[in-house]
């Protein structure tokens, strides 16, 4: 029988209700009790949730962001080999009718039209203290809440008061945009970890899986399938304008959604993105899609960098315990669809050329996957990084680098007054 996860005390006295901050897990992956699997944020402070007994992680019920009843259900720990097919109606029963019902909304939404947002660098110093409706409004936003002065007790920011900023307009909201970012084929949210922690604080990072990948459902067509919810999500995002990043099949993601959604988009930058010619590594992409084992999935994504030795036992296991078969089999199929007899199907050479965003390309020199001479299909106008000594992953092999180059590229277009 499911478990239920609930908040308990750390809701604290007189609390009514808790924001969640942040999942530490995937559904899907193994725990032991006692694991922390998610941070609650209360008016007064951030509390870890840890699993009450061992299980996997089943349904989640709230997802980051959603302000929900202290009493509700988080989610749900299956037993090995249990089916979670009932925890739903558990679910429904269970308390999760939180302020507003937004945990009834996180269970419904497809996940890849639930962007992932936080505000990065992870640390909780200078915690500004905010009520859970004002941290929303500002998340949706793109508002750094350091930006705004509390009118209630002892410094609270209210929701009024990031309405009062927000009207005020983008440069007395900060002036910072949100990022959004789109990992490759293969990979999920994950992947941008490292860039994460690098980039700073101050801005609003969405980070969607594509369709089949992560959490998201699997797109069932060809590659406008996969662009499709991404676009819906980017829709959906509450600012004037966001950046877009994206890496290998993300970056061909993003370069459509430009194209699709220019006034929207403030800039682009693409990380040895997929689209710019018929070369790619079939037998790698072919390994991935296959390996059903982290010894068989090892030396797969070693090719992926410059440095095998950067990519470990450890790492391997990681990444196949989100790879279930279920996953497995759509990315298998959408290889077959994008990646046919071991070339790209995709040809966005025309898009990127006549791309008039303020554009960046990031590729490494040493990319076994995509040859890096398919970045000269870039328009004059674009700034070009090509990397020594770095493969397929710039981002996650020099994250401080391509850190930099990103604040400079966002720095730039936000500075020409493109809100």
């Amino acid at each position: 029988m499911a478990t239920p996860i609930t908040i308990g005390a750390a809701g604290g006295e007189y609390m009514e209700s808790v924001v969640v901050t942040k999942w530490h897990v995937s559904r899907g992956a193994r725990v032991c009790a006692g694991d922390l699997l998610a941070e609650v944020e209360t008016a007064k402070a951030v509390t870890e949730v840890e699993a009450p007994c061992d299980g996997v992680l089943g349904e989640i019920c709230a997802g980051e962001g959603d302000e929900i009843a202290v009493d509700a259900t988080l989610g749900f720990l299956l037993a090995e080999g249990e089916d979670d097919a009932g925890a739903g109606g558990n679910a429904g029963t269970g308390g999760n009718a939180g302020a507003g019902g937004n945990a009834g909304a996180a269970r419904d939404a497809p996940p890849a039209a639930r962007p992932e947002a936080e505000a990065s660098g992870g640390g909780r110093t200078d915690r500004v203290v905010a009520s859970p409706l004002a941290r929303r409004r500002a998340r949706a936003a793109g508002l750094d809440l350091r930006q705004v002065t509390g009118s209630g007790p002892g410094g609270r920011i209210k929701r009024r008061d990031v309405e009062a900023v927000l009207a005020r307009g983008p440069r007395a909201a900060g002036g910072a945009l949100p990022v959004m970012l789109l990992h490759g084929f293969a990979a999920d949210a994950t992947t941008w970890s490292g860039l994460v922690a690098e980039l700073g604080r101050g801005r609003r990072l969405i980070r969607p899986d594509l369709p089949g990948h992560g959490a998201a459902a699997p797109a069932g067509g060809g590659f406008e399938a996969v662009v499709a919810p991404l676009l819906e999500a980017l829709d959906a995002v509450e600012a004037p304008r966001l950046h877009l990043v994206g890496h290998s099949l993300g970056g061909a993601v993003a370069l459509s959604l430009a194209g699709a959604r220019p006034a929207r988009v403030a800039s682009l930058t693409l990380i040895a993105p997929a689209g710019l010619g018929p070369e790619i590594d079939g037998p790698a992409v072919d390994g991935l899609c296959r390996a059903t084992r982290p010894e068989s999935l090892l030396p797969w994504l070693r090719r992926l960098v410059a440095d095998p030795r950067r990519i470990g036992d450890d790492y391997a296991r990681a990444a196949m315990a989100g790879r279930v078969e279920a996953v497995r089999a759509a990315q298998a199929a959408l290889a077959d669809r994008l990646f046919p007899d071991g070339t790209q199907a995709l040809d966005l050479r025309s898009a990127l050329a006549e791309c008039p965003l303020p554009l960046r390309v990031i590729w490494g020199r040493d990319d076994a996957i995509l040859p890096w001479r398919q970045a000269l299909a870039a328009p004059g106008h674009a700034a070009l990084n090509l990397l020594p000594g770095v493969g397929h992953m710039p981002h996650v092999e020099a994250p401080e680098l391509v850190a930099r180059l990103l604040r400079e590229t966002v720095t730039a277009a936000e500075a020409t007054g493109v809100q």
